[in-house]
């Protein structure tokens, strides 16, 4: 067994105020498929560089083995794949390479085909299969499934099974429960491993959350019973010193004695309080609310928007698909489902008007707005207030909806440029959720998303119903949402 050793791992972004990584120690086994989790902005993508040796930090990062990072940047894509993968690793037996294409059901053609021609599925699986042709490397693997397909996915899952010695970072709960049998976990207040897969977790930690609620209500009743009791105490401490004044044979001094004995027991009520006050200041700080989130789908006067009868797209005319037949009702999740180049998007474009080669059938209700979320956010440039501005939303729900979905309020004002991929992808999300609209089409929006936020738009679609079609690939997403699936061949 060899142990890749952190002790006291500090962190802090340069111009940052708080530290990303303060005082982390963890012992990772060179052995373990580990699954990395946690929010859009927690970390994750930073961890793994620092492994790398990306940043400077503070503390000590020891490790028996090299570290190895996916994505690959790919300097020449217009080159023949064999190239390119030479150009990564230098020379390897052939066979290697053959042995694990194999695996993730690439042929060998696409090894001789420009790198650029091949499907975002297919450059994930070959630059996957590269990462395991050397030995005596520990993988750093960050979302290998935002471009694969529900059978890519399943197929990259099973495939890492049967591998170890990596960290892969996914939001993909069902991809984890299938690949890895560690979860490391960035939480809220907490760095948390354990052994297990992403449900291990979510069930430890339901279970923890779950204490600390029944503690801290616990404890609020104890504080306020507390509370009354000093002041009760004090009160009757009072009185009684009270009647040591005027005339009478009393005595003095036996009252004077209770009073004393009152307030003593009056104080040590108060210690009691502030000793429940300090165990209550503990609670909570970990807990990751999920907080919900609000859409105002418009009404339309029509039950049906929208319809397609043996409707077709084809390029060159030749067809993507066998003709396909649905119906968008009033406050249906009709989600398209086929593996990376069946023509989903093609479909959306044409419901969005681009003019296609098609036959068959595609009819839209007469005055119905639609709400867009592409796949892409690469043109996510420059300032937030301002994109706000130019999309003709509220500025106060958008950053609600923002700040609700994790993104903290030090980030609105850094350049868009220079924020995650999940936290582009839910500037684009928290846009369409200002948008008042009959239709929401969204094209792979959970790509990026972290865990919790995918159950915040679960929760959202289950809660408002608002009519949508959406392109998506997670398993446990889609039979919560849909309500009807349209398959393509």
């Amino acid at each position: 067994m060899a142990l890749i050793d952190i002790k006291n791992l500090t962190f802090t972004h340069i111009g940052g105020i708080k530290p990303i990584f303060d005082q982390v120690n963890l012992q990772l086994d060179t052995n373990w498929k580990l699954g990395f989790i946690g929010r859009n902005g927690y970390g994750k993508s930073t961890f793994l560089k620092l492994l790398m040796g990306k940043f400077p930090y503070k503390g000590s990062i020891h490790s028996p083995v090299s570290f190895e990072y996916f994505p690959y940047i790919v300097e020449n894509p217009e080159n023949i794949t064999i190239e390119v993968i030479e150009n990564l690793k230098g020379e390897f037996p052939l066979w290697k390479l053959e042995k694990e294409m194999n695996l993730l059901e690439l042929k060998e053609d696409i090894l001789y085909r420009p790198f650029s021609t091949l499907s975002h599925g297919e450059q994930t699986k070959i630059l996957l299969a590269t990462m395991f042709i050397t030995d005596n490397q520990f993988l750093l693997i960050d979302e290998p499934t935002n471009h694969l397909d529900i059978h890519g996915r399943k197929l990259v899952a099973e495939y890492l099974a049967n591998k170890k010695g990596f960290i892969v970072v996914s939001h993909d709960r069902e991809f984890l429960n299938i690949s890895v049998d560690h979860i490391l976990a960035i939480e809220r207040n907490k760095i948390v491993l354990m052994k297990g897969n992403y449900d291990t977790w979510q069930h430890n930690k339901h279970l923890e959350d779950k204490f600390e609620l029944e503690q801290n209500e616990k404890l609020r009743k104890e504080i306020r019973r507390l509370k009354e009791s000093a002041r009760e105490k004090a009160i009757w401490s009072d009185k009684v010193e009270a009647t040591k004044i005027g005339q009478g044979p009393v005595d003095r001094g036996y009252i004077g004695h209770m009073a004393a004995k009152m307030m003593k027991r009056s104080k040590n009520i108060e210690k009691r309080y502030e000793k429940a006050i300090e165990e209550k200041q503990k609670l909570l700080k970990n807990i990751e609310e999920i907080e919900t989130l609000q859409i105002s789908p418009l009404e339309h006067h029509g039950d049906t928007l929208i319809e397609g009868k043996d409707f077709i797209i084809s390029y060159d005319s030749v067809p993507v698909f066998e003709p396909i037949s649905f119906t968008v009702n009033q406050g249906e999740c009709l989600v398209l489902q086929g593996k990376n180049g069946s023509g989903k998007s093609s479909i959306i474009k044409a419901i969005l008007g681009e003019r296609l080669q098609t036959s068959g059938h595609l009819w839209k209700a007469k005055g119905i707005t639609i709400s867009y979320v592409p796949q892409q956010f690469d043109f996510l440039k420059g300032d937030l207030f301002q994109f706000i501005n130019k999309s003709n939303i509220d500025k106060t729900q958008f950053l609600t909806i923002f700040r609700k979905m994790g993104v903290s309020r030090e980030q609105f004002n850094i350049p868009m440029e220079n924020y995650s991929s999940g936290q582009k992808k839910k500037v684009l999300l928290a846009k369409s959720l200002c948008e008042e609209a009959h239709v929401y089409i969204w094209d792979e929006p959970l790509n990026y998303i972290d865990i919790i936020s995918r159950i915040q738009i679960e929760n959202m679609i289950l809660e408002y119903a608002p009519t949508m079609i959406l392109i998506e690939h997670d398993i446990k997403f889609i039979d919560k949402v849909a309500t009807d699936i349209v398959k393509l061949d």
